[in-house]
């Protein structure tokens, strides 16, 4: 009986050492989850207007005033946190659920209305909304400018400023780390292109009569050169307006227009341009301008649309 006695005792103990282990072990996830939150609050940042901006607690309601902070908070996995938008917005799907505060000129009064606790402004817009902008610090709201980025460089810069206001630092070095290693298999597949095979490429932004192309220091620039194509209007800088008659002395290989399928049709036609060679030889081409001038996650999808139809061969699956 005394030897029965003490093997129970020695399972009882047993039992309670093991489940106090259980016990002690349970809160250990949540614990570490409130010190990584509470490491990442509160935070001192310097947005794209200059000022330091101290934020004190992770934000749960957030409304962006331009599509690409939209675009950059959703594949943050913040969705959920995003309580308005503007007019412009129109990716991811779920967005057009959201309440709308506006375009460019956004009420303020709507904005104030839905109670965020961050607010993603845009240095696009630092000046004309600088009044409505003032107004929301005033009311004891968070503003962020994000970068006006005009670079792959800066767009990763504006991914991470959001990551950090946000407190998707991790999400955002993910993000940033994915496309960077996307771009560069795009790079390395396009060295397959002969020099002599690489084409010169125009891209119309805006159709006649004010025809508008993309020069040097913009996204599509960097895009064409990354496939290993040449932009027909790199002498230039930025957005350029060019005459019907410059485009036809360019007699580019290819040329690529955002306005549309039917924007394609009507290059096709216009008198004097059938002695292109992107004419004669077919290689006109609509592209989303969604992918290919909003500084987001989808600028790597960009790329991949004009490679694909500017190079067929080398980059179609």
């Amino acid at each position: 009986m005394k030897k029965l006695a003490g093997l129970l005792l020695s399972l009882l103990l047993a039992v309670g050492v093991l489940a106090g282990c259980g016990s002690a072990k349970a809160p250990e996830e949540p614990q570490n989850k409130q010190e990584k939150t509470a490491e990442a609050f509160p935070v001192t940042m310097k947005d794209a207007s200059g000022q330091e901006i101290k934020i004190e607690k992770e934000p749960k309601r957030i409304v962006s005033l331009m599509p690409s902070n939209t675009e950059i908070t959703y594949a943050l996995g913040l969705g959920k946190k995003v309580v308005g938008v503007t007019k412009n917005d129109t990716y991811p799907e779920e967005v057009k659920k959201v309440e709308q505060v506006g375009d460019m000129n956004f009420s303020v009064e709507k904005v104030i209305a839905l109670k965020p606790d961050l607010v993603l402004a845009h240095a696009s817009a630092m000046q004309s909304a600088e009044e409505g902008l003032k107004q929301l610090r005033d009311a004891g709201i968070t503003v962020v400018t994000v970068n006006d980025a005009a670079s792959f460089k800066e767009t990763y810069q504006s991914i991470e400023m959001i990551g950090k206001a946000t407190g998707a630092n991790r999400k955002a070095e993910e993000l940033v780390k994915s496309m960077k290693s996307d771009l560069a298999a795009m790079k390395e597949k396009a060295e397959s292109i002969p020099e002599k095979e690489e084409k010169t490429v125009f891209v119309e932004v805006s159709p006649a009569p004010d025809v508008y192309t993309t020069g040097k220091g913009t996204f599509m620039n960097e895009m064409l050169e990354a496939i290993h194509a040449k932009n027909a209007a790199s002498a230039q800088e930025g957005w350029v307006k060019m005459t019907e008659e410059s485009v036809i002395k360019l007699n580019p290989d290819a040329i690529v227009t955002t306005n549309g399928p039917s924007s394609v049709k009507d290059i096709k036609k216009r008198s004097g341009w059938s002695g292109i060679k992107a004419v004669k030889n077919l290689e006109v081409y609509d592209v989303d301008p969604d992918l290919v001038t909003r500084p987001g996650p989808r600028l790597i999808k960009g790329v991949e649309e004009l490679a694909e139809k500017i190079y067929p061969d080398v980059f179609k699956k």
